[in-house]
C-alpha cells in the first residue's frame, strides 16, 4: 500500500517543479519585454551660461548617447531660428535668441521634448 501512494504522489510532484519553473520564466520575460520598451525614454536640459549662450545636454533613460539627434530652436511664432545636431558629447550650445522661444530636442516620432526658453535659467 506504501508503495501506490509513492507512486500516485511521483507525477504530482514532477510536474510541479517543472510548472512553476515555467511560469515564472513567463513572467520573468513578459516584465523584460515591458522594461524594454520604457528603457529608451528621451532626456534632454538646457542651461543659461550666463554670456548670452544656452548650453543643451541630451540622452536616454537606457544611458544611450543623443549624438547626431536633431534639435531646433523656435521662436514664439514656431518658425525654426537654429538648427543643427547634437554633438558626439550629446551636446548642442547655441546664442539666446531675442524673445519667446522654444527649443526642441527630436529624438524621432514620440519622443519629442520641448522645453519653454522661459523654463532655461541660469
Amino acid at each position: 500500500m506504501t508503495h501506490s501512494i509513492a507512486c500516485s504522489l511521483t507525477p504530482s510532484l514532477t510536474r510541479k517543479p517543472f510548472l512553476v519553473i515555467a511560469s515564472a520564466a513567463s513572467a520573468l520575460a513578459l516584465t523584460l519585454a515591458t522594461a524594454t520598451a520604457f528603457a529608451h525614454t528621451p532626456l534632454c536640459s538646457c542651461y543659461d551660461n550666463g554670456d548670452g549662450t544656452v548650453l543643451c545636454e541630451g540622452g536616454f533613460s537606457d544611458g544611450a548617447s543623443a549624438a547626431g539627434v536633431g534639435i531646433r530652436v523656435l521662436d514664439a511664432n514656431d518658425n525654426v531660428v537654429i538648427e543643427g545636431e547634437m554633438s558626439e558629447y550629446s551636446e548642442f550650445e547655441f546664442d539666446k535668441p531675442e524673445g519667446d522661444y522654444t527649443v526642441v530636442f527630436d529624438a524621432g516620432p514620440g519622443h519629442d521634448i520641448e522645453i519653454a526658453g522661459s523654463d532655461i535659467v541660469e
